[in-house]
């Protein structure tokens, strides 16, 4: 049976600070040989929709990132936009109201500040149907090390993504799944998937926020020169290491075992046969 690539953390030109367009996202999806793909823009999903109705050849999942009071958390199979600002519980609500599922974003994050806090996972856990075990963009390998760890001790299958904000970095970190059609199989199909990733470096974040300035002064411009009244109707721009774990099925969500590493630290925090505890 033909395998599958998913990239589960994905950011088009709809989120403030990436710069992957929708018109050159199908081809560059297919050159990092990704036959699925989850857009998970910030706070919106107008990507994932425009996403999916072009001539892809792309499984596409409408996801949104979103920035709740808790800090930020996805939803995966969505048709209609989670408002920022509620509760991490308020929002899984929300999601599994539409059939979706609530996927943790970088969990135990060190250079980003907007992750759940580990009070805030423990309480949401049971609620939970993914958490991120590897993101492309994690400067500390140790904070992949610890997602895992936590999805290991709650039975949550592992997701992985690139979080791309450029061209460049689509398709760094995938999951090879089986087919799978809809919320449910897909979870079936992480517990039985492999995943790689390579983690992007720390320059990366560099570059985004001077994407994020550039778009802030263009944006500025445009307000300066469009009068208030009409600017609803413009049109506007929507404003390493490798590192293989196999996904096996048992008491626990999977165990890792690492296939190549340029770090100690991860081999070591894995074990070498996958069976080390939280």
């Amino acid at each position: 049976m033909d395998r599958v690539r998913l990239d589960m953390h994905m950011h088009t030109e709809y989120s403030r600070d990436s710069r992957v367009a929708l018109a050159s996202f199908a081809e560059l999806a297919r050159k990092a040989e990704l036959g699925a793909v989850c857009i998970t823009d910030h706070d919106t999903i107008e990507g994932g929709l425009r996403l999916r109705e072009m001539n892809t050849g792309l499984h596409v999942i409408v996801g949104e990132e979103i920035t709740t009071a808790d800090g930020e958390l996805v939803g995966l199979y969505l048709e209609k936009r989670i408002a920022p600002g509620l509760t991490a519980d308020q929002s899984i609500d929300l999601i599994h109201e539409q059939g979706g599922l609530a996927y943790v974003p970088h969990p135990f994050s060190r250079n980003r500040r907007r992750h759940l806090r580990r009070s805030v996972l423990e309480r949401v856990a049971p609620k939970l149907d993914i958490v991120e075990v590897f993101n492309a963009r994690e400067v500390a390998s140790s904070s992949n090390v610890r997602a895992l760890e936590f999805a290991r001790a709650h039975d949550l299958p592992g997701g992985v993504g690139s979080d791309s904000h450029r061209p460049i970095e689509i398709g760094r970190a995938y999951v090879d799944v089986a087919p799978f059609v809809g919320p449910q199989e897909l979870l079936v199909a992480l517990r039985e998937g492999k995943v790689t990733g390579t983690l992007s470096g720390f320059a990366i974040h560099l570059r985004t926020w001077v994407d994020i300035g550039r778009k802030f002064m263009r944006n500025d411009a445009i307000s300066m020169t469009f009068p208030r009244s009409t600017r609803g109707g413009l049109p506007g721009r929507p404003v390493c290491q490798m590192v293989a774990i196999h996904l096996k099925r048992s008491s626990l969500p999977f165990r890792g075992k690492i296939a190549t590493s340029s770090r100690p630290s991860v081999m070591s925090a894995f074990g070498t046969t996958g069976s080390a505890h939280p």
